[in-house]
C-alpha cells in the first residue's frame, strides 16, 4: 500500500474496552486493536468510568491498530468515533478535568427518581417527546444526579463552566475542542425532541438540567473540528463521524432501507430496526430512536434492547466459574441436546425491553440431581436468544407484520450454536456478515462519506458480505415447551 493511501480510523468506545479500527478506501480493514479498561462497582446498583481510563485506552487502541497495520498516523484522513450511549459525565471547559466518574448506562442509581416522575404522571409526556421510558438507562437522570450530588457543579453548568456530554462528545472534544453530539446519541438523553431533533426546553426544566451545558446537536456525518494537541495523533485530522454503537452497528450491516433490522450481541444485545422517514411509537415496550442523520436527512429506529447477553457467559466465567474463558461455552453447551428444563432468565441488571422492569433478578430455575454445567451452558444461551425473541416479537406487533431476516453481528455472533439458537427462536433467517465488527465500520463510513472517501451509503451497501446465514431447525412443540417454561421464569423474575 503507498505511504499516501488515504485511511479513515474508528474509535469505537465501548463498555469494557476501546477498539481502534483501520479502514482503506476499497473498505478494507487492515488492522483492529482492543484494549480494556475497568468498571467501577462503589455499591450495588452503581455502575462507574474513570474518564481517563477511557482517554488512555483510546490512546493506546490507536497506536496498537497503527502499528499492527504497519502504517504511518499521518495517512489517517478522517476520524469517526461510536461509543456506549447513554453512559455521561461533566467535566470542567477549562481543565478538562472531569467532575466525577462517568455514570455507566448500566448503572441503577436513578430508579427511584425515575419511579417518581412516573408516579408524577410524567411519562407518556416524556415518550411522547423523545421515544423513550422513564428509565435509569438513560442519560437524564443521570445528569440531575450529578447536577444534584457532586459540589459545585450545578452552579459551574448553570455558568457553562461545566460541560455535559455523553462518550462521543467527551472524545470529540479531547480530540479537537468541539463539543458536540450527533442526534443518534443525543436522542438517548431524554432531553432530545424526536421532531425538532433539538434540545426540548420543557424536558430540560422537568430534570432541571440547565442549556448551557449540553453541546451542539450536529449530523452524524459532517466535520466537527481536527484534532489538536492529542500526542497519539497529528494534528489537523478531521474527526467527522459522530454515532452511537447501536445505530453505527445499523449502519455498518449497511441497514439503509425501511425494514431492515440488526441484532447486536455485545455486553448486552440490541435489536434494532429501521423505519425511514417515520417516526413509529411503539405500543409494546419498545423505543423510538433516531437511527442517523447523514447530507441533511434523517432515518429513525424502532430497538429493543437487552441489559444482559456477553455479560451473562462472563458471569459464568467470573460468577460461577463453570468455564475458564467465554469461548469454551459453544462447545460445552453443544455437548447436550437440549438444557433438560432448565431456564436461564439474564435479568442481571434488571430487564430491559419489552418488560422495563428495573427491579427483576436473575433466575435459574428446573435444576435437578441431573443438571451438570452443559446444561446450565445451554440454558444461558437459550435465556439470550429468547429475550431477542421477546423484542422481535413486540417490534412485529408494532409493524403489524414479521420480519423476514435479522443481521447478526458483535462478539457473541461468532457463536454457530448461539446463532443457530437464534434463528430457531424467531423463525427468521439469521445473517451474520464477513466483518462482525460492524459498530466502528458503521462510525468508519460516516467518517469516510463526511471525508470525500466514499460518495454515498450505496457504495458502502455494496460491499457489504454475507458471511453465513442460520435457517430455523427446530420442530413447533419443542419451541412451544420452551417458550412457555421461559414466560413462566420472566413472570417469577
Amino acid at each position: 500500500m503507498s505511504t499516501s493511501t488515504p485511511l479513515v480510523l474508528a474509535i469505537d468506545q465501548g463498555t469494557t474496552g476501546s477498539t481502534a479500527l483501520l479502514l482503506d478506501p476499497s473498505l478494507r480493514v487492515l488492522a483492529t486493536h482492543n484494549v480494556e479498561f475497568p468498571n467501577h462497582y462503589p455499591q450495588p446498583g452503581h455502575v462507574e468510568h474513570d474518564p481517563e481510563e477511557i482517554w488512555a485506552s483510546v490512546g493506546q487502541a490507536v497506536e496498537g491498530a497503527v502499528q499492527r497495520a504497519g502504517v504511518s498516523v499521518g495517512q489517517i484522513a478522517a476520524i469517526g468515533i461510536t461509543n456506549q450511549r447513554e453512559t455521561s459525565l461533566f467535566w470542567d471547559r477549562k481543565t478538562g478535568q472531569a467532575l466525577h466518574r462517568a455514570l455507566v448506562w448500566q448503572d441503577r442509581r436513578t430508579a427511584d427518581r425515575c419511579q417518581a416522575l412516573k408516579d408524577a404522571g410524567k411519562e407518556s409526556f416524556v415518550k411522547r417527546r423523545t421515544g423513550l421510558v422513564l428509565d435509569p438507562y438513560f442519560s437524564g437522570t443521570k445528569a440531575a444526579w450529578l447536577l444534584d450530588n457532586v459540589p459545585g457543579a450545578r452552579a459551574a453548568a448553570t455558568r457553562g463552566d461545566a460541560l455535559f456530554g455523553t462518550i462521543d462528545t467527551y472524545l470529540t472534544w479531547r480530540l479537537c475542542g468541539a463539543h458536540v453530539t450527533d442526534p443518534s446519541n443525543a436522542s438517548r438523553t431524554l432531553f432530545m425532541d424526536l421532531d425538532t431533533l433539538d434540545w426540548n426546553d420543557e424536558l430540560l426544566e422537568l430534570l432541571n438540567v440547565p442549556r448551557a451545558c449540553l453541546p451542539r446537536i450536529g449530523q452524524s456525518s459532517e466535520i466537527f473540528g481536527h484534532t489538536q494537541g492529542v500526542g497519539f495523533l497529528p494534528d489537523g485530522i478531521p474527526v467527522c463521524g459522530l454515532i452511537g454503537d447501536q445505530q453505527g452497528a445499523l449502519f455498518g450491516q449497511a441497514c439503509f432501507t425501511q425494514g431492515m433490522a440488526k441484532c447486536t450481541y455485545g455486553t448486552g444485545a440490541f435489536v434494532l430496526l429501521n423505519t425511514g422517514a417515520e417516526k413509529v411509537y411503539s405500543d409494546n415496550g419498545m423505543l423510538t430512536t433516531v437511527a442517523w442523520k447523514v447530507g441533511g436527512q434523517h432515518s429513525y429506529a424502532l430497538e429493543g434492547s437487552a441489559f444482559i447477553a456477553g455479560a451473562a457467559v462472563q458471569w459464568l466465567r467470573d460468577g460461577l466459574g463453570i468455564i475458564k474463558s467465554a469461548s469454551e461455552i459453544e462447545a460445552l453447551a453443544a455437548s447436550v441436546p437440549h438444557s433438560d428444563g432448565v431456564t436461564f432468565v439474564p435479568a442481571l441488571a434488571g430487564l430491559g425491553a419489552p418488560h422495563w422492569r428495573p427491579g427483576a433478578r436473575g433466575l435459574l430455575s428446573g435444576i435437578t440431581g441431573g443438571t451438570t454445567r452443559a446444561h446450565i451452558a445451554r440454558a444461558v444461551l437459550d435465556g439470550v436468544a429468547l429475550q431477542i425473541g421477546d423484542i422481535l416479537q413486540a417490534m412485529s406487533m408494532d409493524l403489524g407484520g414479521p420480519l423476514t431476516e435479522l443481521r447478526v453481528d458483535g462478539g457473541a455472533a461468532k457463536n454457530n450454536l448461539l446463532m443457530q439458537l437464534q434463528a430457531d427462536v424467531l423463525g427468521v433467517r439469521c445473517v451474520r456478515p464477513a466483518q462482525l465488527e460492524t459498530t466502528a465500520l458503521g462510525s468508519a463510513f460516516l467518517a469516510g462519506i463526511a471525508a470525500g472517501i466514499w460518495s454515498s451509503a450505496e457504495e458502502v451497501s455494496a460491499a457489504w458480505r454475507e458471511d453465513r446465514s442460520f435457517t430455523s431447525q427446530v420442530n413447533k412443540d419443542e419451541l412451544h415447551a420452551l417458550r412457555a417454561r421461559w414466560k413462566a421464569a420472566v413472570e417469577r423474575a
